[in-house]
This record gives C-alpha cells, sequence and structure tokens, in this order.
C-alpha cells in the first residue's frame, strides 16, 4: 500500500490506513408514535404534528411522522458504536424521506476515505463516513457523513465503541 496518494489540502494527506470494519446493518423498528414522543420529550421538540393525530392529518398528512432528528441520532449511535464517541469530529445529515409509524430502518456505514491531518498536537489519521437510514420500502430517509479520529485499533472483542476489553472474572473466563 502507498504511503500518500493525494494531498487534499495544505495539513491533509490523503492515505490508506486501516479501518476497523463496518458492523453489520443494524434494523431498528417497526418504529412506534411512542418512539417519537420518547424523543421528543428527550429533545423539547414538542410539535403536536409528530404525536398528534387530528393536528397532522389537518395538515394535511395521513399520521403524525417521526422527528428527522430521531433517524439522524441512530445513525449517530450506529456510528459511534463503531469508531467511538469521542473521535467524532464532524456529522452532518440531509433529511430524505419521512418515516411513519409501523416502519422499520435500517441503519449502515462505509468508509468513503482515510487521511492524516497535521497539526499543532501532531499527525491524526481520519477517517470519512457515510451513514444511511433506509425505510423497509428502500427510500433513505436520511444520510448523514461522519468525519473521526481513526481508533487506534481496532475494538477486535473489545467494548463496541470503546477499543478497550472489558474487565473479566475468573468465572466469566
Amino acid at each position: 500500500m502507498s504511503d500518500t496518494t493525494v494531498t487534499t489540502r495544505p495539513g491533509t494527506t490523503e492515505v490508506g490506513l486501516p479501518v476497523p470494519a463496518a458492523p453489520p446493518a443494524r434494523v431498528h423498528g417497526p418504529v412506534t408514535r411512542t418512539d417519537f414522543v420518547r424523543y421528543q420529550g428527550a429533545s423539547g421538540d414538542m410539535n403536536p404534528i409528530h404525536h398528534d393525530e387530528v393536528f397532522a392529518r389537518a395538515a394535511g398528512f395521513p399520521s403524525p411522522f417521526s422527528v428527522g432528528m430521531w433517524q439522524a441520532s441512530l445513525l449517530g449511535t450506529y456510528a459511534t458504536d463503531w469508531l467511538g464517541g469521542r473521535n467524532v469530529r464532524d456529522f452532518r445529515i440531509r433529511f430524505l424521506a419521512q418515516v411513519w409509524p409501523g416502519d422499520t430502518l435500517t441503519l449502515e456505514g462505509v468508509p468513503l476515505r482515510t487521511y492524516v491531518i497535521e497539526g499543532a498536537d501532531g499527525r491524526e489519521g481520519r477517517v470519512d463516513v457515510e451513514l444511511t437510514c433506509r425505510r423497509q420500502t428502500g427510500d433513505t430517509a436520511v444520510t448523514a457523513w461522519a468525519t473521526f479520529v481513526l481508533p487506534e485499533a481496532a475494538p477486535d472483542a473489545a467494548t463496541p465503541g470503546t477499543g478497550e476489553r472489558p474487565e473479566t472474572t475468573e468465572e466469566q473466563g
């Protein structure tokens, strides 16, 4: 493998670095209005279009639908379980389709490129990934792009997202 393939901007060099394998697709659902309301309560976004049948129908929708940020949060959790929460450097999202009660969502991610950032603190390996949340219809509900510092070592039977092996006792083996 070539060490340097492209210089993309000053202080950034695109290189082939090892990336922990993407986790298997994660399936969530069928989703419920309760899922929507729980997210609304946690986020403080209590727009009735996401939980009130009469309000949603009056606005021209067949039923309440999900807050798009809920799907984005599912993708964020999927990605941080893979590459570690402390390694996030950027997260961008695009909302593409509504999610309805009864939908089943599939979350997936793929690495796009690896590179090295040279800064005051030294060199830091990074990976850009693309994440998708698809409905059972095949429609993409949300696409996200994230940048992570590459973990020092792949988790390899470690605690997901931390790169650290869990403590064991003699009974556990």
